[in-house]
């Protein structure tokens, strides 16, 4: 990105830097409305599976946060190693929180179907914020190791310096490529075969009722399938940089419109299209949101045209 200060003016700087903001602070908004029905409802705060969504909701919007300050700190100057390498550790940790969560939420639902004398007791709010703390520890030791490297096989004074503040050219060493490696196999493998495996066993589970408890298994399933999709839109932000050295090895000449568009591509509009493909598919959750959003509006409307005062007819002169 450091070539974006030699090819960028500044116009299509400041083009390609609101439309980044535009597209993100719509997202945040749309979240916010999540987070927001999610706290005024204490029934989803009892409920496990709420919980583990609305945290995959949060997450993904400190994600954005603070991707959108790092492609922007880009065009307007170097932070110092320190604030990088914080930042980048908060990045990279919400990006592997976002897998292993909807690992979670397919579990949760295989329980729940497969095992439902069983999903009081092993599916509490209790446990479901032990499992988000958990993730939160697995996804942060790779991100810590990384900084472990640092200290191992550089000098002090990096600590002192003003850093392009991009994660492959921070963490350029072999030990973090077969670290980051590592881990993104062993991370996806598992996300992979939990949401396979949970999916597959709906699904059989499934053929053996009818009535209402197919229906429930038929929902279940397609909640599962679309963790599936979800997963395959996590996975684009991964393999961002594999696209950008592809596109950027046969057309150099393009290198600020390739990192522009796969920001925009692989990790903006996969977090768009994930509360909503998943939160307004919930008749529960889009019945609450329609209720404090729409409804209140409609109602406003409706009292001010109340209390607005009635026009009294002249009185007639016989």
């Amino acid at each position: 990105m450091n070539s974006s200060r030699r090819f960028d003016s500044y116009n299509e700087a400041f083009t390609k830097n609101f439309i980044n903001f535009v597209l993100v602070f719509t997202i945040i908004c749309i979240n916010g409305a999540f987070v927001y029905t999610y706290f005024k409802s204490k029934d989803f705060q009892r409920d496990p599976r709420y919980v583990l969504y609305i945290h995959l909701v949060i997450n993904d919007m400190i994600m954005l946060t603070l991707s959108l300050g790092l492609v922007i700190a880009t065009y307007t100057g170097n932070p110092g190693f320190i604030p990088c390498w914080i930042m980048l550790v908060v990045l990279m940790t919400t990006n592997r929180n976002s897998p292993l969560n909807l690992a979670g939420m397919a579990l949760e639902r295989y329980i729940a179907v497969c095992l439902p004398l069983h999903h009081v007791q092993i599916c509490t709010v209790q446990r479901a914020h032990l499992l988000i703390a958990l993730i939160w520890l697995v996804s942060f030791i790779p991100a810590f190791t990384d900084i472990i490297i640092i200290l191992i096989t550089q000098t002090l004074s990096v600590f002192s310096k003003t850093v392009f503040c991009n994660t492959t050219l921070v963490f350029n060493t072999p030990y973090h490529e077969t670290l980051s490696l590592v881990v993104e196999v062993l991370l996806f493998s598992f996300v992979f075969l939990t949401v396979v495996l949970t999916y597959l066993n709906v699904l059989l589970a499934a053929r053996g009722v009818s009535g209402v408890s197919r229906d429930s298994m038929r929902n279940a399933r397609n909640t599962i399938l679309l963790h599936g999709v979800q997963l395959l839109l996590c996975l684009l932000s991964f393999i961002a940089p594999f696209i950008n050295l592809f596109l950027i090895t046969n057309w150099p000449h393009k290198t600020t419109d390739i990192f522009f568009s796969t920001f925009v591509f692989t990790n903006i509009l996969p977090r768009l299209l994930s509360p909503l493909i998943y939160g307004l598919r919930d008749k529960k959750f889009r019945a609450n949101i329609w209720m404090h959003f729409c409804f209140k509006g409609c109602r406003t409307v409706e009292e001010r045209m109340k209390v607005r005062p009635r026009r009294t007819s002249k009185p007639v002169i016989h």
